[in-house]
């Protein structure tokens, strides 16, 4: 399988497989350290919490899944989200983290867990024409622009959470 999922079985096997890694990884690491600020952050210079990471991805994931109720409305969407631009990511991210804040750990890793069933049963719902034989915003796929959102941020949290895993003894 190609690094970057090309159909639509590859995409759901892709955040299946890294979506339950993660969470095996987010279930390892105790409730007392989820708020250490000590992740490197969306934002240059800044650093995030485990619990930040969640919020991410959680963010991300109900951003898809608006685009796609609006979109198969017939209303318009506001790209990536109102009040933001392609060029103020970081700035969403943090409004994620802001969004999130007063979530327990738990309750983060629940609502991540939830949210990525919303977005595999939405891939089930698809065709693989629906999800790659045509463009959906400006020249991407929606199976692109779900990866983009999903699959992708979840490797780079990944990453970045067994980092702190390995600095803090974590097994």
């Amino acid at each position: 399988m190609s690094s970057i999922p090309q159909n639509k079985d590859e995409l759901i096997n892709a955040i299946i497989f890294v979506s339950g890694r993660l969470l095996d990884d987010y279930r390892s690491i105790p409730d007392e350290l989820s708020r250490t600020i000590a992740i490197e952050g969306n934002v240059k210079g800044t650093a995030i919490s485990v619990c930040d990471t969640l919020a991410y991805l959680i963010g991300w994931g109900k951003l898809i899944l608006k685009w796609y109720s609006l979109q198969s409305q017939g209303q318009s969407v506001d790209f990536p989200e109102t009040g933001y631009k392609w060029n103020q990511l970081g700035l969403l991210a943090q409004s994620f983290q802001k969004d999130y804040k007063n979530w327990d750990y738990l309750s983060l890793q629940s609502e991540f867990t939830a949210t990525t069933q919303d977005i595999l049963l939405l891939l089930a719902s698809l065709d693989n024409h629906a999800l790659y034989g045509v463009a959906w915003y400006e020249k991407w796929t929606l199976g692109r622009m779900i990866q983009f959102n999903t699959s992708s941020p979840m490797k780079n949290v990944r990453i970045k959470v067994r980092r702190f895993k390995k600095i803090n003894g974590i097994k």
